[in-house]
């Protein structure tokens, strides 16, 4: 949900592991869930004590418990909490072990923004009509935004993962990798069940430990949740209204939705476009793009206004275009794979009403996994940042990419080819570093 969420669940192209399309469902039975049962959990790994001075897991978590004090959760939320504040390697292993993926954005929002899910949308949108409409007048964010979130994170709350988030949290907090992150959500976690939102028995998610419909982390949950049901509790778990209230909230607030303006539009983009411009770097105004032959669709102009945007081509000059707004930001913050981000960018124009993108002319050309990672690291030799070589277009290999492409005369529009890894092997002479990109 924003860049340090994505640094858990997302690293470059990752979607959520417990999203809609790989989570088994999971619909919670009425009144609060109970804990699953699960196998023992194993203990930690010797090397999770070195990054906290050789303390042991128990000592870790008696600091922890202290500074969550120092914070002013209450010793009777601690000791409530205390059952569920054990370590699972489980976790940890799965952590570390995230699968990334790397599909073409036509087949993953294809699955992704099927119809059923914009239908779905739609129909969330009228049953719960007057939320949607009490959070839009508040915080400026349209129903479709919201609802798009919502089915692609856990198909409407059918999949918020099965896993204790307690658990979760304080595994991931004792491992060296991120600790002092997972320290503040656990602290979070132990602040949610304070304020009497949730028990710690209910506090059931991710692996990551992700909250709610929405899937908000525990910091996220106390900054943003609110209640809109009135009923005293903010409850991202069960109830329609707090989920739509909290997450226009976070939108708003936490994003910094733009109260009005647009977010993500199909167009379609001349073959003599300058390729170098399609970035979302690049910001220029809608007359400008209608001036160098960007139209809608359909072939109608664009406004001739100011309105700035970037021209967005998640797969290069043969693949789909987008105009990209300032409010396209939101979704690259909430999660800043590419793929996810211009997903749901797409779902949520979709549930607003927009047209099925059009289909590629032709099959775009695509470099198989091990070539796509042979460029990166030929791009590394080069002297580029493209994060980790994993046979995966990142925004640090698409940034790498159009440098390249730059340098040998070719359509900069950060997609890898053929061409431009020919080029690449033929040892042509080292580019300069185009700067490390997220």
């Amino acid at each position: 949900m924003s860049k340090t969420r994505c640094a858990i669940a997302a690293l470059t192209i990752i979607f959520l592991s417990f999203s809609a399309a790989s989570a088994q469902q999971l619909v919670p039975p009425p009144g609060r869930p109970t804990v699953p049962a699960a196998p023992k959990a194993a203990a930690p790994s010797p090397r999770a004590s070195s990054c906290h001075n050789g303390a042991s897991f128990d000592r870790f978590l008696a600091d922890v418990k202290q500074q969550a004090v120092t914070a002013g959760v209450s010793q009777r939320t601690i000791a409530e909490a205390s059952p569920y504040l054990v370590y699972d390697q489980g976790i940890v292993n799965r952590d570390r072990g995230q699968r990334v993926f790397g599909q073409l954005f036509t087949e993953f929002a294809g699955r992704m923004a099927a119809p059923y899910r914009m239908q779905n949308g739609q129909q969330h949108i009228k049953k719960y009509a007057a939320a949607f409409a009490r959070a839009e007048k508040e915080y400026g964010v349209p129903p479709a935004v919201i609802a798009a979130f919502w089915g692609l994170e856990s198909d409407f709350g059918a999949n918020m993962g099965n896993l204790p988030t307690l658990k979760s949290l304080v595994s991931l907090a004792y491992d060296c990798r991120r600790s002092e992150m997972f320290v503040g959500e656990t602290i979070a976690a132990l602040k949610i069940i304070d304020r009497g939102d949730l028990h710690p028995d209910e506090m059931i998610g991710s692996w990551a430990g992700e909250l709610g419909q929405t899937q908000f982390l525990p910091v996220h949950y106390v900054n943003y949740a609110v209640d809109y049901d009135g009923d005293g509790r903010r409850d991202l778990l069960r109830s329609p209204a707090d989920v739509i209230g909290s997450t226009a909230n976070y939108i708003a607030n936490g994003l910094k939705w733009r109260r009005g303006e647009p977010w993500l539009e199909e167009v379609k983009v001349p073959q003599n476009l300058p390729w170098d411009k399609t970035d979302l770097t690049v910001r220029e105004p809608r007359s400008t793009w209608a001036q160098l032959g960007v139209t809608y669709p359909d072939g109608r102009p664009l406004p001739n206004d100011n309105l700035a945007a970037s021209v967005l081509l998640p797969m290069g000059r043969f693949g789909p275009a987008f105009m990209a707004y300032a409010n396209f930001a939101a979704y690259t913050e909430w999660n800043n794979s590419l793929i996810y981000s211009t997903t749901a960018g797409y779902l949520a124009s979709r549930i607003a009403g927009a047209a099925p993108m059009r289909k590629p002319a032709q099959p775009v050309p695509q470099l198989p996994f091990h070539e796509l990672k042979e460029l990166q690291q030929l791009l590394v030799r080069a002297g580029f940042n493209v994060g980790k070589v994993d046979g995966v277009l990142g925004q640090q290999s698409r940034a790498a990419v159009k440098a390249m492409q730059i340098k040998h005369g070719l359509p900069a529009d950060s997609w890898p080819t053929a061409e431009l890894l020919a080029r690449m092997r033929g040892g042509t002479a080292q580019a300069q570093p185009a700067g490390t990109v997220r």
